[in-house]
């Protein structure tokens, strides 16, 4: 591991807010918690400018100072303008021209700051390092893009590699906790760059001083939130996140519309095994049953009409599968009995008729439920709000993304709690508004 300050890692915050004001008040917990550096993050910085880096110097005068500039031109302009705010490290792009990286080096030296190189996308890792490094750069950052963590990929392996050719120290961003933070020091890394895990936090002076004890004595320690699934395990994070969650990780996505939720308080999730039917036909729902694996839906289209395709007896059928669910756009009876089994059924109708058992339809056929177009194997999840469907082939990331909606509202709700302000006040609405 490169050495740095008394030997030990180094633990930067990266603030990437787009409202000063929250981005004060979080690095404010994130120092008394023993953080070592603050980064202006990029968003920050495009949203308020340098005036982000100078009211972080005048908040904190004896902390190092990260300007996140991620420079792809006028190198020297960019890294005079951050340094002469308050800078003490200022980022440029590895993807940059070499002149414009020495450009980048030379004007920090004339305004006593440092450069800080970011291998962020760029292919050949360790033939860059090595460049970079000969150029000037006083540290080599390792970015794992926020897209990719979204989809599960977080690991280490390309730290090993760049802290094992070059002598500067290495840092490393992107889907950092408390339970991997250690890995990421393991790996190499002098500088453990810490965004979501700390800014999204309820308590990030807590949040901070576990992750600086993390990497200072090298231990994993568990977290609850801030983590990252792979589609394996995705069902670890879809218990947390709510329907609504879910909707604004899939940029509001709608949901399965005009169904409502039979028992209250109960969750669903699982895969579709999806049929298609007709009005009052409960021969291919009940077929299902027998198709579907343990903890799958069944999603029926019944064309949103009566009679019932689905009861008592088909539940306790369901139940005796460990089936997580039924959706019906069409008819449902017997929703007394079905309560009591605590059952999580949704439908369209609820009516004392039955059908009859013709047999017409299709199982695991796509389906249309309220202009939503259901897949078989996709993913449904269901709670007092509603039911929304997550695509297969995109579960992982929706999944992560639901993850990170629910962190950054707890953090949220934490302030407008604590400061006994309203929504509008703590994320500055009307700024915000569009003119």
């Amino acid at each position: 591991m490169k050495k740095l300050i008394g030997n030990k890692p180094i633990l930067q915050v990266a603030l990437d807010f787009v409202d000063l004001s929250r981005a004060i008040k979080l690095a404010k917990e994130a120092v008394s918690g023993g953080c070592d550096w603050l980064e202006a993050g990029t968003p920050l910085i495009k949203s308020e400018g340098l005036n982000s880096i100078r009211q972080l110097r005048k908040e904190f005068p004896d902390i190092k100072i990260v300007a996140d500039m991620k420079i792809m031109d006028a190198g020297r302009t960019e890294v005079e303008i951050a340094a002469k705010s308050g800078a003490n490290i200022v980022v440029v792009l590895a993807n940059a021209h070499d002149e414009t990286i020495k450009e980048c080096i030379q004007a920090a030296k004339n305004y006593g700051a440092e450069i800080m190189v970011d291998l962020l996308e760029v292919k050949n890792i360790v033939h860059r390092a090595k460049e970079v490094e000969k150029l000037g750069a006083n540290y080599i950052g390792l970015h794992i893009p926020i897209d990719a963590q979204m989809k599960g990929k977080i690991s280490f392996e390309e730290v090993k590699k760049v802290a094992s050719c070059v002598k500067v120290p290495v840092a490393i961003a992107g889907g950092i906790n408390s339970e991997n933070a250690c890995d990421a020091v393991k790996a190499g890394a002098s500088i453990i760059i810490v965004g979501g895990a700390i800014t999204k936090s309820k308590n990030a002076k807590s949040e901070t001083q576990k992750i600086k004890k993390a990497i200072t004595e090298k231990l994993k320690i568990k977290t609850e939130f801030f983590q990252r699934v792979t589609e394996e395990n995705v069902q670890k994070i879809l218990k947390k996140v709510s329907t609504a969650n879910i909707s604004d990780a899939m940029h509001r996505g709608l949901p399965l519309r005009g169904l409502t939720p039979i028992v209250d308080g109960v969750k669903m999730i699982g895969k579709a095994v999806t049929v298609r039917t007709y009005p009052g036909d409960w021969s291919k729902p009940v077929q299902a049953i027998d198709i579907a694996d343990k903890g799958d839906v069944i999603v029926i289209d019944a064309g949103g009409v009566e009679p019932a395709v689905w009861g008592e007896l088909a539940t306790h059928s369901a139940i005796q599968k460990n089936l997580s669910g039924v959706v019906i756009d069409g008819a449902i009876r017997d929703t007394p009995e079905i309560k009591k089994l605590k059952f999580p059924a949704y439908a369209k109708i609820i009516t004392p008729q039955a059908g009859e058992p013709k047999g017409f339809g299709e199982i695991n056929v796509p389906v249309n439920i309220s202009g939503v177009k259901v897949f078989p194997g996709d993913w449904i999840v269901g709670d007092d709000d509603g039911v929304i469907v997550i695509p297969k082939e995109n579960i992982t990331e929706i999944t992560n993304r639901s993850m990170d909606v629910l962190e950054k509202e707890n953090r949220i709700r934490e302030e407008i709690q604590r400061g006994k302000q309203t929504l509008g006040k703590v994320t500055e609405l009307l700024r915000w508004e569009k003119k």
